[in-house]
């Protein structure tokens, strides 16, 4: 394989984009090829398994893009169901010495890897945005949580309890005990592409499970990065695997994850549909199976909410990676009394701090959608809800910067038979409905068949609880826009998933209960 190494010279601007310019030299190595890679060492054009860099086994490879400006960033092994197979047997073989480690020396590697995420957040964060879009210091911050996630985890690991529970005669003793399940396969997506492997991994790894992972085909570079990381902390050959694979041949490699008999589980996040694909193929082996799946959440916003408040909770929870979070608000639902004076609160907001843009650019806050197929469903969602009597306060259409960068929408007079309403957009669309009673909101908010998080802004004390209980979701914010922490359990209702990730519930995941009974006392 072929190394570049990079001399970085003054920024070409173009327009609004701001480029990165370099001069490359080869040499033999094992990182990516790439100029929009520049100097980055955690580059790598390989998969990682039983602590080797591997290619797929028939040589196949796919190419990775950067969506901001369609750069080829390099490409990384098609690894098909025969690769993910060894991967999954390499695991395993690990885990049988992993398993019996101490807590206490599980906890020290992956302090170490925390260290390292640190350390190296700058790299870590220039391949997120490389790779799917999402603005530098929003890059940064994703790396800080899935530190946060490894840190967690790694003290939970000597917090793995038992119980002793009383005996119905007097020479028995009962005591449970908790082991880990074994092979952890995971599937975690583009979103986030490094938060939702240390959240599901460091949980896993605490526990004594060694794990397989299969990246999202558009942010595999991240996961690999990650990999490098586990390395240099110590992480064992074969107790951290990466599997990278194309969209066409993911399907046979998720297959594999869940029905392979050496694979004890499989944890996914992603939409609902794959998510039921995912559980019918588990369900044969009877593997455990931890979903996060689609969201659609309602951001309700009473008569007494401070207004003001209200809008900044919506900014962060709307425009954050640039509508593309699962637990984003979808629906806004605004209370009679103060629908005029949010409306254009919001509107104001939004064109007044939102510059979209490269990631790499300064000032930008929001990029690209990860794809045409994304941009063309949020053209699609406002095409119908205008057709349908809505009317556009802000954006409504691709941005002029063309590609994949669309404008922060507000629709206003938006109704219920609008399929932005009914379906999750992932993107910049906030729809703004108009309701008069709590109890209208409250039936609008849980007519999906999806339950991940909702939010809603009141002054009224017993509203909140009320609110709070009525809704069928997993998570709720009150007053505040921002749910997901390490110390909060995130998790879904109906059809938004099954378990828990983060918290103290989240290594709970990847443990089984024994129960011990001791006679002949």
């Amino acid at each position: 394989m072929a190394m570049a190494t990079f001399v970085w010279q003054k920024p070409v601007v173009l327009g609004r984009l701001v480029l990165p310019r370099l001069i490359l030299n080869f040499k033999v190595g094992t990182r990516v090829l790439s100029s929009m890679a520049g100097k980055n060492p955690l580059m790598f054009d390989k998969a990682y398994v039983g602590g080797k860099w591997t290619s797929a086994q028939d040589g196949s490879t796919f190419e990775i893009r950067n969506p901001s400006n369609g750069e080829l960033l390099g490409s990384v092994p098609d690894m098909k169901a025969a690769d993910t197979e060894a991967a999954v047997k390499t695991a395993y073989e690990s885990f049988k010495t992993w398993k019996a480690t101490l807590p206490k020396e599980r906890q020290t590697v992956l302090r170490k890897w925390d260290e390292l995420l640190h350390k190296n957040k700058e790299n870590l964060a220039k391949i997120i945005t490389m790779e799917m879009g999402k603005p530098l210091p929003e890059a940064i911050g994703e790396i800080n949580y899935a530190a946060s996630m490894v840190e967690w985890f790694a003290e939970e690991a000597r917090r793995i309890y038992g119980d002793t529970i009383p005996a119905p005669v007097k020479s028995k003793r009962i005591v449970t005990i908790k082991q880990p399940i074994g092979v952890a396969c995971m599937i975690t997506p583009w979103n986030f592409p490094s938060a939702m492997i240390t959240r599901k991994a460091a949980a896993a790894l605490a526990a004594g499970c060694t794990v397989v992972l299969k990246p999202s085909e558009d942010t595999p570079f991240s996961a690999l990065a990650l990999a490098e990381l586990a390395e240099q902390a110590g992480i064992p050959a074969g107790v951290f695997n990466v599997v990278t694979s194309s969209r066409t041949s993911t399907p046979e490699v998720g297959k594999v994850l869940c029905t392979h008999p050496l694979s004890a589980g499989i944890s996914f996040t992603g939409s609902t549909p794959v998510g039921k694909i995912l559980m019918k193929q588990a369900a044969d082996g009877v593997k455990h199976v931890a979903m996060e799946l689609g969201g659609h959440a309602a951001f309700i916003v009473f008569d007494s909410a401070d207004v003001d408040l209200a809008v900044q909770g919506a900014m962060v929870s709307k425009f954050r990676n640039t509508g593309q979070a699962c637990v984003g608000s979808n629906r806004f639902l605004v209370q009679a009394g103060i629908y005029d004076k949010f409306c254009a609160k919001f509107a104001e907001v939004v064109k007044a701090t939102l510059k979209v843009g490269d990631g790499f650019q300064d000032g930008s806050t929001m990029g690209p959608l990860i794809n045409e197929r994304a941009v063309e469903k949020v053209e699609r969602h406002v095409k119908d809800a205008v057709d349908k009597g809505a009317k556009v306060l802000v954006g409504g259409g691709r941005h002029s910067l063309g590609g994949n960068f669309v404008e922060p929408t507000l629709l206003t007079d938006v109704t219920t038979d609008m399929v932005c309403t009914q379906e999750e957009t992932f993107g910049p669309l906030a729809p703004i409905l108009k309701f008069n009673t709590e109890e209208e909101a409250i039936a609008i908010a849980n007519s999906v068949n999806v339950g991940l998080a909702s939010y809603f802004y009141s002054n009224n004390i017993s509203q909140a609880w009320r609110v709070a209980e009525a809704l069928e979701v997993g998570m709720v914010g009150i007053n505040e826009g921002l749910v997901s922490t390490v110390e909060t359990p995130f998790s879904g209702w109906k059809e938004s998933g099954l378990g828990r990730e983060a918290s103290k519930y989240g290594i709970e995941e990847y443990l089984q209960m024994k129960s011990v009974v001791f006679g002949g006392i």
